[in-house]
């Protein structure tokens, strides 16, 4: 596509700002939603402290690992949300050797390719392969997003949340498409603000009329707020910071067991390959979804990320990013879809406009009412401003598959095999290995293609 800022250009300063904080607000939901997700009570893993983290392994990932080419964010990973949730009975050590553990794989496999170089990669994943599965990635999405639509965490369908979200959606769409060269680099901060302004008007008067249907902005979020607050940090965890959370890693909660009971024989040594087993394996199902998003990326800023900056560094980036998140906050970081979509809307691939972002997560992190406000925006609201990023990642796959002959049905039972298990939700169960549904779709897919679709030297 045809970019407004480039992955080295640099736009004016006070534009710039405005373009990190939309890409900000575009990750921000899901980097935040992880930590509620593994631990509610917030004891372990910390809002704050994971957008601190996916802040530090982004620049390690932007500046030292892919040498500014490569222009992703990486957040918080859903893919560790059940070996996060195990791990939390472990304490801060045993989250953050998880992590690590991940992250290891991810440089393992890195080390190899450099070895052996990238070009089996696109070998092995063509436009039929490739195209289908990044488009699996933001149809697999849809269903966050309609959640947050229907406002389900409120634990009650409510259409005036729906025609909230409706209007963030309608409000991003007319600002990307009708807006001015100014409003069409910021669509999502237009949209949620917009939607936000809406959304408080009918707060107000659900709150005069008692009307719980209309209370959407949940204004309890700053209850308590200070000016300042220092997060939670893992490494502070892990040396006794915090008196009302204890170690365990020598000596583990029973939730860590299938039976819910420690095993007389434990030892500290079997809690680490217990950890092993539980994390090594998510990196390797993510490995799939890692080269899927830099495939597409590199299809929206005309660049092959494979081979340049290299799989091999864009895979350190990931996992060392990944090892430097989990240090602060706990979360396993990965390259986002939202990212990517934020990029493929505006049009702005610029590094810096990345860099600045992962800088106002770390200095946001401290600063109380930014957490507060992020927190207290409606989830109707995130999903209706999804529905164009998960849309446009969606989309991306498919125009990937616009030089593939559809005519030829070795072609369609490849691109059958992957979409139709990924969204029928085929996943593989392995004791604590779990395969997900997409990783599952792109192996069936590469094994039909490599089977099936041989093509006979000219």
């Amino acid at each position: 596509m045809k970019l407004v800022y480039d992955i080295a250009d640099k736009p004016p300063i006070k534009k710039n700002l405005v373009y990190a904080f939309q890409q900000l607000l575009a990750i921000m939901a899901a980097t935040l939603l992880v930590p509620i997700l593994v631990d509610g009570t917030g004891t372990y893993m910390s809002q704050p402290a994971a957008l601190c983290g996916a802040g530090f392994g982004t620049l390690f990932y932007l500046f030292i690992a892919t040498r500014k080419k490569s222009p992703v964010f990486l957040g918080s990973s859903f893919a560790f949300i059940s070996p996060l949730g195990t791990a939390v009975a472990f304490g801060f050590l045993g989250i953050f050797l998880g992590a690590v553990f991940a992250g290891l794989v991810y440089v393992v496999i890195a080390l190899i390719i450099k070895k052996t170089g990238s070009a089996w990669v696109n070998k092995l994943l063509p436009p039929v392969v490739i195209g289908p599965t990044v488009a699996l990635i933001g149809l697999s999405l849809c269903g966050s997003a309609v959640n947050n639509l229907n406002n389900t965490a409120a634990g009650s369908y409510n259409l005036v949340a729906i025609l909230v979200g409706v209007i963030a959606f309608i409000i991003t769409v007319f600002a990307s498409t009708k807006g001015g060269k100014g409003m069409k680099m910021i669509p999502f901060i237009i949209g949620i603000l917009g939607a936000y302004v809406v959304a408080l008007i009918f707060t107000f008067i659900g709150n005069a009329a008692n009307i719980d249907a209309f209370k959407l902005v949940n204004l309890s979020s700053f209850d308590n707020m200070q000016i300042i607050r220092v997060p939670r940090f893992t490494i502070a965890g892990i040396f006794g910071a915090y008196p009302d959370a204890v170690n365990t890693l020598a000596n583990p909660a029973g939730s860590a067991f299938a039976d819910g009971v420690v095993p007389e024989n434990y030892t500290v040594l079997s809690g680490i390959f217990s950890l092993l087993v539980l994390f090594a394996p998510v990196a390797f199902v993510t490995l799939a979804e890692h080269i899927a998003d830099h495939k597409n990326l590199g299809s929206i800023i005309n660049r092959d990320l494979i081979t340049d900056p290299g799989l091999d560094r864009t895979l350190i980036g990931d996992g060392v990013g990944s090892i430097i998140g989990s240090f602060f906050g706990g979360c396993p970081n990965t390259t986002y879809g939202e990212s990517v979509g934020c990029v493929a809307i505006t049009g702005n691939a610029s590094i810096s406009t990345i860099a600045i972002a992962a800088v106002y997560c770390i200095i946001l992190s401290f600063f109380d009412p930014f957490v507060c406000f992020v927190n207290s925006i409606p989830s109707c609201i995130v999903g209706g401003v999804c529905i164009a990023l998960y849309g446009f990642i969606a989309v991306s796959g498919l125009k990937m598959l616009q030089p593939v002959d559809l005519n030829d049905n070795r072609n369609l039972f490849v691109v059958a095999a992957i979409l139709v298990p990924g969204i029928g939700g085929l996943t593989l169960n392995f004791s604590h290995i779990t395969i997900s549904s997409i990783a599952t779709g792109l192996i069936l897919g590469i094994i039909i293609n490599v089977i099936f679709n041989k093509r006979e030297a000219k």
